[in-house]
């Protein structure tokens, strides 16, 4: 063979800049402080003006502490929603904002007190406060630095704070219509207290962990049953009888007042218990044994004999003494026996002790018979000093101090009433989720907002849409059934989680919005001293919200209050109230000082989106707080997401070492790797990360990095006047641009809420749709067989000319798609391709993808087509194993009858030398005979010798 000229310089590479190595870590920095040069956010909003709207409301985090990967997520997808919906051409304002208030600081400033050992209390109120203010402040910079590193865009010289002014204003405000429209009232009952923190909490304030508990039996001596006629001969025979109740709170029983049974249960009386006691449980099978296991180490033992039986309806007007009677006072009354309908035989001895201090059930049925709280246990958890029993002893959350051999259970044996105590009770026990301490049930005064209280017509103004959601709700006029008609009428995203906020909504309990702090805004009523009514004057209400504008929270509590009431009412009459507001009411606010405060009175949410915790959080107070005001809730749909967990499924813990720190992450990775694994996960459900799942995103991310630059080096002198009409492109472009179609329809059905699709906000599905498309069906296939069109014909070729108007297409297309998924990326691609300084990808708005490109027909065609040249290739790679052939270019093919190709020439979509149909069922696959172009490096009949040319290939260089 004679020495053949290279071709090399002959052939139309791709040529780009656009590197195959991202570089995100030190390439996204610049990319921000340019998109903060030019000021991208605002300029967006200027071109956006007039248009549709969308507003996704943010949810507030706790300005404290560096962001996490809950942060992260959370973020990134709250940003690709918001961006997605502007490339739809919408208006899609972003306002971040910040929870500024509550526990969660307060506990940062009092941990630095406890470093330098000083005592919060006595730290003078406004400067605790203004410590709090500086340490929300320093937090809220440090994050939204943060938050946008992550690669969010927002308003973020102007994000929302709950502890300015102006909001501050707005949320005593709030407040201020539940006072006027009668939904407020001040009552003492049962609410989940920290003695730790020394405050009431919220549910969502509360987590429950497995702890090891003490359990107690103890023997309650019954002094009469006159309706128990063969119990009361036992007792007038002068025969000890017990009623045994079981409790894992032995802290109770210093506060106890009643016990209570059920009235429809089965009860027996049983003699010959080692202490000599006639002992009264249920008669409950499994039940009886397990106290019997308690009491005497055995199921019932042949010693002890039954000697009374009879219902619980029996028990009525019995009474019983306190073990611990002999103290007299509060100890010494009768406790009585009371019909509760809670009273089950699933665990215990089927008797419970009623402390009403400590216990909603307990409460309700005590007040019913006109036994109401004591205040036995104070802020801290301590006994008060008088109570006769413990008196300044605790805290009742010490495990040692309600111990087995601790001084309660020691009185109780002593004083002959403790039967069985052990510290072996396995259950679950709420905790507050900022200290992680145990909490309490603990009856003190609080605010409370009523769930089923009627709300007042004609108090608050309602708009037009609220009047008429308020005219078709089925529920009545209560907060509850307000909330639940509201539910109804909100999108639910996953559907399934409708239930859960529903069942909440449901059961819940009147909302306690008080607590015991400092930082926050405070419950700004005054209290008549005689009647305890707090005052409605709309007049006084004016003058402290100008107040709150005016100095914020503060206002109040250094307030001239005989100014604010005005001269139609004297201080001396009143009680200022300095409680402040749960930190889930300002939160729950936000929608009236953020979407209505920016955007008008008459506009709501379109989307909330936080994590399923926030059912039990703000998704639900933001739905009460908008539905006592408003009549309706402040959103039209709601998202939910599940949590980060490490890669193997286990919550993150800095005890175990498995935290992944989205920093860490952005810091070696860039942000936008993190941003395909938040949009690549199934997030409706809890999700993973760890090294090997972002090695996935990483690898995904490359593989639409390396597509783009294809299309770059591809498309480098494309013009306009290369354009060829879709009529006159062959088949093979025209599939594409039907598949092109097909995903621009499923992509839309993620984005747009009006295409009705059931996968709305699925980015997930998105992801992988954007993902698979520009993998198999464009790197794997159409560009794989277009490769040689490109390379190789003429520029004046129309088949590369078709080629190269379909990959222009798809250039604009999938950028603009995978702009809200890696938007330093798609700025980087827009940018090489169409440089300008005052332009942006972000700019841009829905790819034009004519629906009329679908064809099903040529759909079902192609997708044959393509079954066949994989089979085809599976055919040909053991040949490429054994080095028989190196590439599908030198393999002859024989199959059989194939579907109808048309003018479609499958040896080129297979990219093989030759097909020969119609030869027997099978592929047969043999090294071809003939020689190959040395430009094109087909092998091809018309080659006479390797290395020279191929009838197209000398067409070009001759033309």
């Amino acid at each position: 063979m004679t020495d053949q000229p290279d071709y090399k310089s002959t052939v139309f590479l791709p040529v780009t800049d656009f590197p195959m190595k991202a570089g995100l870590a030190q390439k996204e920095p610049a990319i921000l402080a340019r998109w903060e040069e030019m000021d991208l956010y605002g300029k967006l909003r200027e071109r956006r003006k007039g248009r549709t709207r969308f507003i996704l409301h943010d949810g507030p985090p706790y300005a404290n502490g560096d962001i996490h990967m809950g942060h992260a997520m959370n973020k990134v997808l709250k940003d690709i929603i918001v961006r997605s919906q502007s490339l739809l051409g919408k208006d899609a304002p972003y306002v971040p904002g910040w929870d500024c208030h509550g526990l969660p600081i307060e506990w940062k400033i009092e941990e630095e007190y406890r470093k330098k050992k000083q005592n919060k209390d006595e730290v003078a109120p406004q400067e605790f406060r203004a410590q709090c203010r500086a340490y929300a402040d320093k937090w809220v910079g440090v994050q939204k630095e943060q938050f946008k590193r992550l690669g969010v865009m927002g308003d973020w010289d102007d994000p929302y704070l709950t502890m300015k002014f102006d909001a501050e204003a707005t949320i005593v405000g709030e407040l201020l219509k539940f006072a006027e429209s009668g939904q407020l009232y001040r009552g003492a009952k049962p609410v989940m207290w920290s003695p730790v923190e020394k405050t009431a909490l919220a549910e969502a304030e509360v987590e429950y962990e497995d702890i090891v508990s003490t359990q107690i039996d103890v023997a309650f001596e019954i002094v009469e049953a006159p309706n128990a006629p063969g119990l009361q001969d036992l007792i007038d025979a002068g025969d000890d009888v017990c009623a045994v109740i079981w409790t894992t709170t032995p802290w109770t029983i210093p506060v106890n007042q009643a016990l209570a049974y059920g009235d429809e249960i089965d009860y027996f009386a049983l003699r010959g218990h080692p202490s000599g006691k006639v002992i009264l449980i249920a008669q409950a099978g499994d039940l009886s044994d397990q106290v019997f296991m308690r009491l005497v180490g055995d199921n019932l033992p042949a010693g002890m004999n039954v000697v009374w039986t009879g219902k619980g309806s029996q028990l009525a007007g019995a009474t019983a003494r306190h073990p611990m009677h002999a103290l007299g006072g509060f100890f010494a009354k009768p406790r009585p026996f009371l019909a509760g309908d809670f009273v089950t035989t699933d665990a215990g001895t089927g008797l419970v002790h009623m402390a009403p201090d400590h216990g909603e059930d307990d409460f309700a049925l005590c007040k019913a018979h006109g036994l109401g709280p004591v205040f036995a246990v104070e802020n801290d958890g301590k006994y008060r000093e008088d109570w006769l029993w413990l008196g300044g002893q605790g805290s009742v959350i010490n495990p040692k101090f309600v111990g087995k051999d601790g001084p309660i259970c020691t009185d109780l044996r002593e004083a002959g009433g403790l039967l069985a105590a052990s510290d072996d009770f396995r259950h679950s026990y709420p905790h507050s989720w900022r200290s992680k301490a145990k909490i309490i049930f603990r009856c003190t005064p609080q605010w409370f907002i009523p769930m089923d209280r009627p709300i007042s017509d004609g108090v608050i103004p309602r708009c037009a849409e609220e009047e008429a959601i308020l005219a078709r709700q089925g529920n009545g006029a209560t907060l509850r059934g307000t909330a639940l008609d509201a539910i109804e009428n909100t999108r639910w995203v996953p559907e399934r989680s409708i239930n859960r906020i529903r069942s909440m909504v449901e059961g819940r309990p009147d909302w306690v919005i008080s607590r015991q702090r400092a930082w926050g805004v405070p419950i700004a009523l005054y209290v008549h001293r005689k009647t305890g009514e707090y005052l409605v004057d709309k007049a006084v209400n004016a003058r402290i919200i100008e107040a709150f504008k005016g100095a914020g929270a503060d206002a109040w509590f250094g307030a001239d209050h005989q100014a604010l009431l005005g001269p139609d009412y004297d201080l001396n009459d009143y009680e200022v109230v300095n409680d402040i507001l749960d930190v889930w009411f300002d939160s729950g606010s936000t929608h009236s000082f953020v979407v209505e405060g920016r955007y008008g009175n008459d506009v709501r949410a379109d989307l909330y989106l936080e994590g399923s915790d926030q059912h039990r959080g703000w998704f639900q107070s933001s739905l009460l707080e908008s539905s006592g005001t408003r009549g309706r809730a402040p959103y039209d749909a709601v998202l939910t997401h599940g949590f980060a967990l490490d890669g193997q499924g286990r919550k993150m813990s800095k005890s175990l070492g498995n935290v992944v720190d989205p920093l860490k992450v952005i810091a070696e990775s860039g942000s936008d790797i993190l941003r395909v694994w938040v949009a690549s996960t199934d997030y409706f459900d809890d999700v993973r990360i760890g090294k090997e799942v972002l090695a996935g995103s990483s690898d995904a991310y490359r593989k639409l990095r390396n597509s783009f630059r294809y299309l770059l080096g591809a498309l480098s002198d494309f013009s306009e006047e290369e354009k060829l009409p879709v009529a006159d492109m062959p088949e093979l472009e025209r599939y594409m641009l039907h598949l092109l179609a097909k995903l621009d329809a499923d992509l839309k059905g993620v984005v747009d809420k009006a295409a009705g699709s059931e996968n709305w906000l699925e980015f997930s599905r998105y992801t992988r749709a954007l993902m698979d498309f520009a993998n198999s069906d464009l790197s794997a296939f159409f560009f794989d067989i277009r490769k040689d069109c490109l390379y190789c014909d003429a520029k004046s070729d129309p088949k590369r000319r078709a080629y190269r108007t379909v990959l222009d297409t798809l250039f604009h297309a999938l950028v603009r798609y995978a702009a809200p998924i890696i938007p330093f990326t798609a700025e980087e691609v827009w940018q090489s391709r169409y440089p300008n300084a005052e332009e942006s990808v972000h700019f841009l708005e829905w790819p034009d993808v004519d629906g009329a490109w679908r064809d099903e027909t040529l759909d079902a065609k192609w997708t044959e087509l393509r079954n066949q040249r994989d089979q085809v290739n599976e055919a040909i790679e053991p040949l490429r194993r054994e080095k028989i052939v190196r590439s599908s270019l030198e393999a002859d093919v024989t199959m059989g009858e194939l579907v109808a190709t048309g003018d479609v020439d499958f040896a080129e979509i297979a990219i093989v030398a030759r097909i020969e149909m119609g030869k027997g069922d099978g592929i047969m696959v043999k090294p071809s005979e003939w020689h190959k172009c040395g430009r094109c490096w087909r092998l091809l009949p018309e080659v006479k010798e390797d290395g020279t040319l191929c009838d197209r290939c000398d067409e070009v260089l001759t033309a």
